[in-house]
């Protein structure tokens, strides 16, 4: 095939966009940028009873906020509009009456409750009912009647559906890029419904004219529809027209045991499933999740470019990702190292941009508790450095605060723990001593702080154990944080002074 990639994303406005949804998105754009192509978003909304309202615009927002935009679809139409399929239902008609004129397809005026009936006689046997060769000359509709029955049926405004005539006794040589060669019996295959009296075309029949009149040369799409294939490249038969390459990707499993993911795997496992925040559920951007790391480790769920390289941004991705590298099985999800992922997307964030997301958290902590200096919090260059001193131990923004709060504020509890195993009898002298020296030093830096403590320590022949585990507990409250004198150096020589005097009053 030597026509333009042209591939398209097809979701149904039917509530929020899984995240395997975004995976088959990504997929879709990787490829599509990869080959120089167009990447198309198509809104298959034939099924209004089960439209929700904002669906459409959650799909959109998803794509714009991973970096998946589409060249065309709803609001950019470049001649193969419109991109919903309600906007495009008086095309479908003229194609099924063209399937019924070759002989293709036939109308079928059977009731519900008549197919109902027949499917509980062949249960109370043990059989399973499938309309088709076997059965079709006997049910109602128009290969068991006259003419004159039929155009007297459609004349009166009958109920019928047009259904897809199935041929009897051949085999299906069908090709996918990820499945390979698949052979199918037709005898096995059921006359599905292609068309409604009340105007409105299946998925099957719409999915199939919309491809065609798209120019879609490849349809890269999930597992779930790999059934559908059959029915899909007999109906390109049918028309006379050129099929497009088929794959089909892989389920993404859940983390344990059987099954796709679900919403209820996200709810009980406290993680999103979601890559936007929908209803009471939260999204991958809400929980504090990059885009990047998002587009990252959904990129690898599936997929891999044959080496032990696992960091990839879009553009690497564009260069590298290959359809035929996809793996068949399903792709567990593992929501540790999605976590892993955002801690290294995080690193390579801008302090500046971290600054902007933290800023809002770091004003509600301090409604609620007090500043020991309250232009330090107002002070875009302290925050900044706050950051960079801390960022290395976070995933999320959302974790800023617990690992930097005693930059904002004086503590006022120190561990237990840590006083009972680290405050000894001569602790209280030595953080004195430590004290009158901080009072004469001019350049409160990092390393001029260091170099004093440390030659003190050497000179008055004491363990470095003795003194910074104590020194650490007064200026934080417990054992944690950065480099001990980075921490002075930031909180200055005031503050610094007044916690030594503090902690000495309190313990």
């Amino acid at each position: 095939m030597n026509k333009k990639v042209r591939v398209r994303f097809a979701p149904s406005p039917t509530g929020p966009l899984h995240i395997g949804g975004v995976r088959t998105a990504l997929y879709n754009y990787l490829f599509a940028k990869q080959n120089n192509g167009d990447f198309i978003l198509r809104i298959e909304d034939t099924d209004q009873n089960r439209y929700v309202e904002g669906a459409e615009k959650y799909i959109i927002d998803t794509l714009d906020w991973c970096g998946i935009p589409y060249d065309e679809g709803p609001g950019k139409d470049l001649g193969h509009g419109p991109f919903r399929q309600s906007e495009r239902k008086l095309l479908y008609k003229e194609y099924a009456e063209q399937l019924i004129k070759s002989g293709k397809a036939y109308y079928a005026f059977d009731s519900a409750e008549s197919l109902h009936k027949h499917r509980k006689e062949h249960e109370k046997k043990g059989k399973t009912f499938i309309y088709n060769w076997h059965n079709r000359l006997k049910l109602h509709n128009s290969l068991s009647m006259s003419p004159e029955e039929l155009q007297a049926k459609l004349d009166k405004g009958d109920s019928y559906v047009i259904r897809f005539f199935t041929p009897q006794d051949e085999v299906l040589h069908l090709k996918d890029i990820i499945r390979g060669d698949i052979q199918i019996d037709t005898n096995i295959l059921d006359d599905k419904v292609l068309f409604k009296s009340d105007g409105m075309p299946t998925y099957h029949l719409a999915n199939i004219v919309d491809d065609h009149l798209m120019e879609i040369s490849h349809v890269i799409r999930g597992e779930e529809w790999l059934p559908s294939l059959a029915l899909h490249s007999q109906l390109y038969d049918a028309f006379e027209w050129e099929a497009p390459v088929f794959a089909h990707l892989p389920l993404i499993m859940k983390p344990e045991g059987k099954g796709k993911l679900s919403k209820r795997d996200g709810e009980k496992g406290g993680f999103p499933i979601f890559p936007l925040s929908w209803g009471n559920s939260i999204g991958y951007r809400e929980a504090g999740y990059f885009p990047e790391a998002v587009i990252n480790f959904l990129a690898l769920l599936g997929w891999n470019p044959g080496t032990e390289e696992e960091l990839f941004k879009m553009d690497e991705l564009i260069k590298v990702f290959d359809l035929n590298r996809v793996h068949k099985s399903g792709a567990r999800f593992d929501p540790e190292k999605t976590k892993w992922y955002n801690h290294h997307y995080l690193q390579e964030q801008e302090d500046s941009v971290l600054l902007n997301s933290f800023k809002p958290v770091l004003n509600e902590k301090m409604e609620k508790e007090r500043a020991f200096d309250l232009s330090l919090v107002r002070n875009d260059d302290y925050i900044a450095n706050v950051i960079s001193l801390i960022k290395e131990r976070a995933s999320f923004v959302s974790e800023f605060w617990d690992l930097s709060d005693y930059f904002f504020q004086t503590p006022n509890y120190y561990n237990e723990k840590v006083v009972k195993k680290q405050w000894k009898e001569n602790t209280p002298a030595l953080l004195s001593k430590i004290a009158s020296l901080l009072e004469t030093l001019e350049d409160f830096s990092s390393p001029e702080l260091e170099n004093m403590v440390k030659t003190w320590i050497g000179n008055e022949n004491l363990t470095f154990g003795q003194v910074m585990a104590p020194l650490r507990l007064v200026m934080v409250g417990d054992l944690k944080g950065p480099h001990l004198f980075d921490i002075m150096a930031l909180v200055g020589k005031n503050e610094t002074l007044k916690r030594i005097r503090l902690a000495l009053e309190k313990l």
